[in-house]
C-alpha cells in the first residue's frame, strides 16, 4: 500500500466516527424537537451534512485508490447511512490497515531474508 492509499484510508477512518456521532445526535435532536421546545435540528443537520459529504468524498477517494470491489465499496457506503454504521466502518478500516502493515512487514522480511 502506498502512502496516498494509506492517507485516503486514514481520512475515511477519521471522519467515520464523527459522522456516526453526528447522525445519532441529529436523531436525538429530532426527537427533542417534537417532544420539547428544544430545536437544535438546523445546527445538527448542518454539522451532520458537512460530515456526511466529507465521508462520501473520502469514501470515493479511498475506493479509487484501493481498487475495492463493488461489494466492499457498497458496504462502506451503506455503513455511512446507518445510524451507527460509521463505528463499524472505522473498526473494519482499522483492521484492514493493521492487516496491511503486517503483510507489508512480512513482504519486507521475505525480501531481506532472500
Amino acid at each position: 500500500m502506498d502512502i496516498k492509499t494509506a492517507s485516503a484510508l486514514r481520512r475515511l477512518r477519521l471522519v467515520s466516527a464523527p459522522e456516526a456521532v453526528s447522525f445519532l445526535l441529529l436523531l436525538v435532536c429530532s426527537v427533542l424537537k417534537r417532544t420539547t421546545d428544544f430545536n437544535a435540528v438546523p445546527v445538527m443537520g448542518m454539522i451532520h451534512g458537512v460530515l456526511f459529504i466529507l465521508y462520501v468524498i473520502f469514501w470515493l477517494d479511498a475506493w479509487n485508490r484501493t481498487k475495492w470491489g463493488i461489494g466492499t465499496a457498497a458496504l462502506y457506503f451503506v455503513l455511512s447511512v446507518l445510524p451507527t454504521g460509521g463505528f463499524f466502518a472505522d473498526r473494519k478500516l482499522k483492521r484492514a490497515a493493521e492487516d496491511e502493515v503486517i503483510a507489508s512487514r512480512a513482504r519486507k522480511e521475505g525480501i531481506v531474508n532472500a
